[in-house]
């Protein structure tokens, strides 16, 4: 941790639709499954199976955000389409990582938009508010931690150090910077050294509600 700066909350991130593209917010409502409404809706093939960024590229062009009770999607070429929040159609089952759960799908125009737009035969399905999904027991011990579409936990923490440090080996080696997009945390902490929040124990904060408690349990694989 730096000697010179304390640790601070430098920016919030929600990302509504998985592996779609996220946006900053100046506050967020931290539920069971971490920030509420984040990772709720998901994109997926034939089988049911997510898709992300890592085979569709294409959905990082996705712009997402909450306008009051509607999810909003935009994209070049498309018109928006417009979701409320707590509509549902179809109960079906979705896949993250070979967790099978309970999702609802959203009906024939959003998998009409979503397969317009990146370009093969897709859904999108909606989390099923009554699922349990818990994060690995190894890590979060006696915690029951759920998640909803995320990959594996709840909320994901970075630093601005970390990025800095990132860019620095990328310019080492001829590269252009990235973003904190690229690696759509949730909570971006300043003034840790780079990677301190891999060694942070938890994170604590006041609210209006009173003190919350978040515990950081593992690295991220994301970026090893």
């Amino acid at each position: 941790m730096s000697d010179t700066a304390p640790v601070r909350i430098e920016s919030l991130h929600l990302y509504p639709v998985k592996s779609c593209a996220g946006f900053a917010v100046d506050e967020a409502l931290v539920v069971e499954t971490g920030f509420d409404l984040d990772r709720t809706w998901m994109v997926v093939d034939g089988n049911s199976v997510f898709v992300s960024q890592r085979e569709l590229p294409r959905m990082a062009l996705v712009a997402t955000r909450l306008r009051g009770d509607e999810l909003v999607l935009r994209a070049s070429g498309m018109l928006a389409l417009h979701i409320g929040v707590d509509r549902v159609e179809v109960p079906c089952e979705a896949t993250v990582w070979g967790n099978r759960m309970k999702a609802y799908d959203m009906g024939p125009l959003a998998a009409q938009w979503a397969s317009d737009f990146l370009g093969r035969p897709l859904r999108l399905v909606r989390f099923d508010p009554e699922q349990r999904r818990l994060a690995d027991p190894r890590w979060t011990g006696e915690i029951e931690a759920e998640a909803a579409f995320q990959d594996g936990y709840p909320l994901l923490v970075a630093s601005t150090a970390s990025l800095d440090a990132v860019n620095s080996r990328l310019a080492g080696a001829g590269h252009p910077p990235v973003t904190m997009a690229r690696f759509r945390p949730n909570i971006v902490l300043s003034g840790l050294d780079e990677h301190g929040e891999d060694h942070l124990h938890e994170l604590s904060f006041a609210t209006t509600e009173g003190r919350v408690v978040l515990r950081l349990v593992k690295p991220c694989v994301r970026c090893p």
